[in-house]
């Protein structure tokens, strides 16, 4: 005889490690290192939302009391993270074409921040995923995506600036 569908438990799925109908919870260390990179991100933003945009697209990065940046000073060509800063603070103000046009990968990584970091410090906050669990494929896809818009981007401003 089957045992009644409320002691019954499934062997956990690849892509979700407890049975139908358990609910995940978080060890303390790693609920502990959610909410410090959710804070960490959220902080990031308002920092960037606090800085006024340099109007030449990048250097704004300068107001933190942060150097110049190395590879501009060497080369004179911007490296992968310049104009990111200053992507960021355009993109807290709303200004999603001043972000893009500054650097295509900082505008991602903004709006990455923007979902991630939320919902990392609600879910280190609760012990469990707020909404679903994320996907492997999911980060890998979205990790490459961002790696190679970032690398795309930044050959086409050293081949063209």
């Amino acid at each position: 005889m089957d045992s009644p569908p409320s002691v019954r438990s499934a062997a956990p799925s690849a892509t979700h490690p407890c049975a139908p109908g358990e609910e995940w919870r978080f060890e303390w260390w790693l609920r502990l290192v959610m909410v410090a990179a959710g804070l960490l991100l959220v902080s990031l933003l308002v920092t960037a939302r606090m800085l006024e945009p340099s109007p030449s697209g990048l250097g704004t990065h300068r107001q933190l009391g942060l150097p110049p940046c190395d590879f501009l000073s060497a080369y004179g060509k911007r490296c992968p993270a310049c104009g990111m800063t200053t992507s960021w603070s355009y993109l807290t103000r709303g200004n999603v074409i001043g972000s893009l046009s500054v650097n295509t990968g900082g505008t991602l990584l903004g709006i990455v921040a923007a979902i991630t970091g939320p919902w990392l410090l609600i879910s280190g906050l609760q012990g469990r995923w707020f909404g679903p669990p994320p996907q492997d494929w999911v980060v890998i896809g979205a990790s490459v995506v961002l790696t190679l818009v970032i690398a795309v981007d930044w050959i086409v401003r050293v081949s063209f600036a």
